[in-house]
């Protein structure tokens, strides 16, 4: 199988970067080995130190997937900025923002709302199974992720055969805009931040949060700082005056203001490392600035 040498000086952790609540196709054996389908092709890659290997696409698609090219050190060197997300740093340093395919991203997010990471996960695998083109791979038959156009022209009792419950009437309706207007990605890729949002917002099923996740996992703004129910516990009892952080776009505006133009990363670092830094109670506040209201 090929693989890539990592330079020492890039770190990257492949288990953390999988397992941290952005991808939901992607599954790890007990050998280490993590098995996910991108687009039409079934990925097998593992970590060994410095090394990657892998087989189902070439080099070029794990740097861009996995965003090996970008200067870790220097994006958490700027978000650095108070202990609380430091000693986040240090304990998970080498996870990294992949570069998900956009309608996948977009799709997923949709039916992801009020769920956790195995119940999306098993939404989104019925939704393969019954609507995504079948291919074998090393590990048998895979399924791709339905395309727009394809979900767009099934019936909405078909859809919510999928489990998808209430979702399944905004995932066909995006899906009929979308296919409608094939050139939505790189329109959404050549916009700055905040335009970039507002598209993405006149779409059903897209709220602020899934706007937010699918700009930054999918679209590269970085500077996006999706909240949820975690990440608002830690501004909340660990920042000073987070408790006054009541609404999505308050703790939003504060992640950015807070961390710069990688707001998403030091999000996706507290995300990470949630179970430690929410806590039990209060815990000790972080010496920093008092948040925007």
């Amino acid at each position: 199988m090929p693989s890539i040498s990592l330079r020492p000086d890039q770190p990257f952790d492949l288990d953390l970067t999988l397992s941290c609540g952005q991808v939901f196709r992607w599954e790890r054996d007990a050998r280490g080995v993590w098995s996910g389908v991108v687009g039409d092709s079934l990925i097998r890659i593992c970590q060994q130190g410095q090394s990657l290997t892998f087989e189902g696409v070439d080099r070029k698609f794990i740097q861009t997937y996995f965003q090996l090219e970008e200067d870790l050190p220097a994006i958490l060197g700027s978000i650095d900025r108070d202990p609380l997300v430091h000693s986040a740093i240090c304990r998970c340093r080498g996870l990294r923002i992949v570069r998900q395919p956009g309608w996948e991203c977009l799709a997923s997010y949709i039916i992801a709302t009020f769920a956790n990471i195995p119940g999306i996960k098993r939404r989104i695998s019925h939704l393969c199974r019954c609507f995504g083109n079948p291919f074998f791979g090393s590990g048998g038959e895979c399924y791709t992720f339905p395309s727009p156009e394809t979900i767009a022209f099934r019936e909405p009792c078909r859809i919510a055969e999928c489990r998808l419950g209430y979702r399944a009437p905004y995932l066909k309706e995006t899906a009929r805009l979308l296919a409608g207007d094939p050139g939505w990605e790189e329109r959404l890729r050549e916009l700055p931040y905040d335009a970039a949002r507002r598209d993405l917002l006149r779409l059903k099923g897209v709220g602020k949060k899934v706007a937010d996740c699918v700009l930054l996992f999918a679209f590269g703004k970085y500077e996006a700082f999706p909240v949820d129910v975690w990440i608002q516990r830690i501004l909340a009892t660990r920042y000073p005056g987070g408790e006054s952080l009541r609404t999505y776009d308050q703790c939003s505006r504060f992640g950015r203001s807070h961390f710069g133009e990688y707001a998403g990363y030091a999000q996706e670092y507290l995300f990470c490392d949630r179970a430690i830094l929410a806590g039990e109670g209060r815990g000790d506040q972080v010496p920093v600035s008092q948040p925007e209201r």
